[in-house]
């Protein structure tokens, strides 16, 4: 069987256009894999935040709940969140911590009352510039919130 030169010689308009594959798939692999990773590093940090900030308001209201009075509590509640930022990674200066007990009669933290403990803190996106307040404009907002029974017996001498 004779074959004839057109299926074994590339078209003329093919000629020109010889190289540029490789060029275009790299050229849009770029575009496509630089926002990817991007996502996939600040997801990343908000999640490790996130169970960074969970953690600190679940331990927080054990070690408060358990505590024997006010000042053992504090005391174990700043060795909890200190504890907490350093193993997450959680910028100290951008956590807040409040306590409030329901029902609200009363100081907090007081015997017979669930203890709500709320953990805010702030992921700055990566590759933030810090200048004109931008770290702040690009930044999430974390929180998170747990409860925990306080004895009755909480707060008096054994």
């Amino acid at each position: 069987m004779h074959r004839s030169s057109r299926w074994t010689e590339p078209p003329a308009a093919a000629a020109g256009d010889a190289g540029s594959a490789a060029l275009e798939f790299i050229l849009v692999g770029l575009v496509l894999l630089v926002p990817l990773v991007y996502l996939v590093v600040a997801l990343g940090q908000i999640q490790g935040q996130s169970m960074g900030a969970g953690a600190a308001a679940r331990h927080i209201a054990r070690a408060v709940a358990t505590s024997a009075d006010e000042g053992e509590a504090a005391e174990r509640a700043d060795r909890v969140l200190g504890a907490i930022v350093d193993g997450y990674g959680i910028d100290p200066d951008e956590v807040e911590v409040s306590l409030r007990c329901r029902p609200a009669a009363g100081g907090c933290p007081q015997a017979g009352a669930t203890l709500i403990v709320t953990v805010a803190t702030r992921v700055r996106l990566p590759l933030a510039p810090e200048f004109l307040g931008l770290e702040r404009l690009a930044s999430i907002p974390i929180e998170a919130t747990s409860a925990q029974k306080i004895s009755r017996l909480w707060g008096t001498a054994p």
